[in-house]
């Protein structure tokens, strides 16, 4: 047996959630958060508010991007499009093919440089595509977007198309600029506020807020998720009475995210969601058209393929939620193959591959088979890197919690962890209701085509999100499961 020396940090008293390291003792709770980007104040977003600026160097684009938001641009397929709005479609899109094809490499310097031109550039991508005649056969993207926006891409690791990212993690501020300090370490839920909006309205806005509420409210979650993988590592008796505990508190965590997810209904209407803002995100493959879209100008660099990931932002791109599915041991029904956005010949991952483990697929024409993959999982693809790795980190645990439940033969455990995954099926069960609420029931009122309630990556939306819900159902443990 190796004894350890009492000054060594795994010989130390457990700290309790809530509480932290007793006085004098070192805090190694943070000590691989900076590898997956996870701050222990602000989870997966940054813990200080996002760039709102590229520097003087690629001014150019902020103020196409600035040119284009004041001035109101419409979507093209807008029912009472005026001739004046077609006109000043026209000559913004002309402003964009005239720009200089800015170069990257001194973005690579600093990731969040890359982060705030990703989020310009897409942004520009999605306002020229949405702005051009409908009539078009395929959607054609001049160099000086498709260059930069590619290069730019590439370093990241993401699809040139507007992520999850860009509209909720990297894209909010503070109303009023209070500091964060120990006593206030993140930011407060009702003090947000978004950068940049395709129609400047507060729907729009809170559509986007409601998310990243839950994103700094999910910090707890993490927390709880930490102390309960510390408590696996020990793993007496001790142990499993703290993890029945946190298992409860995280039920209750959950329950708050709900909570925070069905408020979206307090400030976006549906209408005005599914008719003026929703049609501005869609990726390729959720046009209810099927244009192509194709990218000019890659002949300039070498190094650049035609991205075959462009579905556009999702909920399902939230590292927070897969993490919950992941920590809970939910992923192996909710990220199960048969729910999945594509089918395809293309190979399909084994079952210890995940797309955080995938690279971004590289092929010789946009419409290239995707993989056979689950569509949760290939919305990994559309996180940022770090946090890929950290889901798959959290894949590779030697003591997943539902295998020390299944284990245990401790009833009080067993319940503990069914109130987790109940509240996660309880969450999607509210998942469903803003699906029907914001999507299929504006679609059947008019306005817009019913193929329309397409989701992110062409899924039925409503039958995707019941089926995830309906899957992790499928994660409960009877008592008869739990057993040594």
């Amino acid at each position: 047996m190796v004894v350890l020396n009492p000054d060594h940090f795994l010989a130390l008293p457990r700290p309790v959630i809530g509480v932290g390291p007793p006085t004098g003792a070192p805090d190694t709770t943070t000590l691989a958060a900076h590898d997956f980007d996870i701050d222990t104040r602000t989870g997966f977003m940054p813990p200080q508010p996002p760039l709102t600026r590229l520097p003087p160097q690629w001014e150019l684009w902020e103020l196409v991007l600035e040119d284009g938001l004041a001035s109101r641009l419409q979507l093209a397929d807008k029912p009472d499009l005026s001739e004046g709005d077609r006109q000043r479609a026209s000559l913004w899109q002309a402003r964009i093919r005239e720009l200089p094809i800015l170069p990257t490499s001194q973005l690579k310097e600093s990731e969040i440089l890359l982060r705030r031109a990703h989020l310009v550039l897409a942004w520009l991508l999605h306002l020229y595509i949405r702005t051009l005649p409908p009539s078009l056969s395929e959607i054609r993207i001049p160099p000086p977007i498709t260059v930069p926006l590619l290069q730019v891409s590439s370093h990241l690791q993401l699809p040139p198309v507007l992520t999850y990212s860009d509209d909720v993690l990297y894209n909010w501020a503070l109303k009023e600029p209070v500091p964060l300090t120990i006593a206030s370490p993140a930011p407060a839920l009702d003090n947000l506020r978004c950068l940049t909006l395709f129609t400047g309205t507060r729907d729009e806005e809170e559509f986007y807020l409601s998310s990243a509420r839950i994103e700094l409210q999910g910090v707890q979650a993490l927390t709880l998720m930490r102390g309960i993988m510390d408590e696996a590592f020990v793993g007496d008796s001790i142990a499993i009475t703290r993890i029945t505990s946190y298992l409860h508190s995280l039920a209750g965590v959950i329950g708050e995210l709900t909570k925070l997810l069905l408020a979206v209904r307090e400030g976006c209407d549906p209408q005005v969601f599914y008719n003026d803002i929703r049609p501005w995100f869609r990726g390729m493959d959720s046009d209810t058209n099927a244009k192509p879209w194709v990218f000019e100008g890659m002949e300039m660099d070498p190094t650049l393929r035609p991205p075959t990931e462009l579905s556009g932002p999702s909920a399902g791109q939230s590292a927070l939620i897969h993490a919950l599915d992941v920590f809970l041991g939910v992923d192996r029904y909710s990220h199960a193959s048969h729910v999945t956005g594509h089918q395809s010949s293309a190979t399909k991952p084994s079952s210890k591959e995940s797309a955080a483990s995938l690279p971004l697929p590289l092929s010789t024409s946009p419409e290239a088979s995707k993989p056979s993959v689950a569509f949760l999982t290939r919305m990994q693809l559309y996180m940022p890197r770090h946090h890929r790795a950290f889901l798959r980190h959290l894949s590779n645990s030697p003591r997943p919690i539902r295998s020390i439940v299944e284990k245990s033969n401790d009833e009080r455990l067993t319940e503990a962890y069914n109130s987790a995954i109940t509240a996660l099926k309880v969450f999607r069960d509210a998942h469903v209701r803003i699906v029907a609420i914001y999507i299929v029931g504006p679609s059947r009122r008019g306005g817009r085509p019913v193929d329309e309630q397409k989701g992110t990556g062409g899924t039925s939306a409503i039958q995707f999100v019941k089926s995830v819900r309906d899957q992790t159902r499928g994660a409960l443990l009877s008592q008869s499961q739990s057993s040594a």
